[in-house]
């Protein structure tokens, strides 16, 4: 918003990996921060970080699966942060296998993190919102929308965040609020060292590979991710909406 004040996000899966990136390039920018994963005790070091440079932060505990958990914690973060107006879906799961191999709960376990997750929060979130007539809804997507041998589930997921956030953007862009998605590549996380170690090859090894197919020539890291979330969010981008972003270092997935 433009009225000075401080605004208050929301990053779910933000006790590591991408989503702590995210938290603390937003507490830098000024927002007040609601840190949010399953356990919140798992919350602490990103909490401390954002406090220790100087930022206003707080630690929630949600399954993002869960409608009651989710509208308990939205409630929790306007109660002592104030009325969220950013929400960042970054929560996230991998069950990896081949179609035949794959099991219903592997599927539906991935299916209600990401969507049904992301559904959740932006319906309790955008309330606030929709009163402030300003907001900013980032989703975090994935080249894999593009289909990628293994994860059915997870590429189906990250298909329909896009679709969620188009839909997000034509529903709520007459109240001021914007809705884009980010679609990362290859990013070095714990997920993916997890995927290295599943094919069986070192995770170093395994970045150079991909670094060698990559443009840039080099892999992702979350503050790439964390850099285009905060222009998303920001006063400029405010005639940005409804766009999928792909940061993978290059045009092809």
């Amino acid at each position: 918003m433009a009225d000075g004040t401080r605004q208050v996000a929301v990053v779910s899966g933000a006790a590591r990996g991408i989503g702590a990136a995210i938290a603390k390039r937003l507490g830098s920018d000024g927002f007040a921060v609601a840190v949010l994963d399953l356990d919140e005790s798992s919350c602490a070091d990103t909490v401390s970080a954002i406090r220790a440079a100087g930022g206003e932060a707080l630690a929630v505990g949600a399954d993002v699966s869960d409608e009651a958990a989710v509208a308990t914690a939205v409630d929790r973060i306007a109660g002592e942060l104030g009325p969220p107006t950013v929400v960042v879906n970054n929560a996230g799961i991998t069950r990896d296998n081949l179609l035949f191999k794959m099991s219903v709960d592997d599927w539906d376990a991935v299916m209600n993190v990401h969507l049904r997750g992301a559904f959740l929060l932006t319906r309790a979130v955008q309330k606030h919102m929709v009163d402030a007539r300003w907001g900013r809804i980032v989703n975090l997507s994935s080249i894999s929308a593009l289909g990628n041998r293994g994860q059915a589930n997870y590429s189906a997921a990250k298909a329909g965040m896009q679709g969620l956030t188009k839909t997000l953007a034509l529903e709520l862009g007459q109240f001021g609020v914007t809705a884009n998605a980010i679609a990362p590549g290859f990013i070095a996380t714990e997920m993916t060292e997890a995927t290295a170690q599943r094919l069986g090859v070192s995770f170093d090894e395994f970045k150079a590979t991909i670094a060698a197919e990559t443009p840039v020539r080099r892999v992702g890291v979350p503050d790439d991710i964390a850099h285009t979330v905060s222009f998303l969010v920001s006063e400029g981008a405010g005639y940005v909406s409804g766009q999928v972003i792909y940061v993978a270092g290059g045009p092809k997935a």
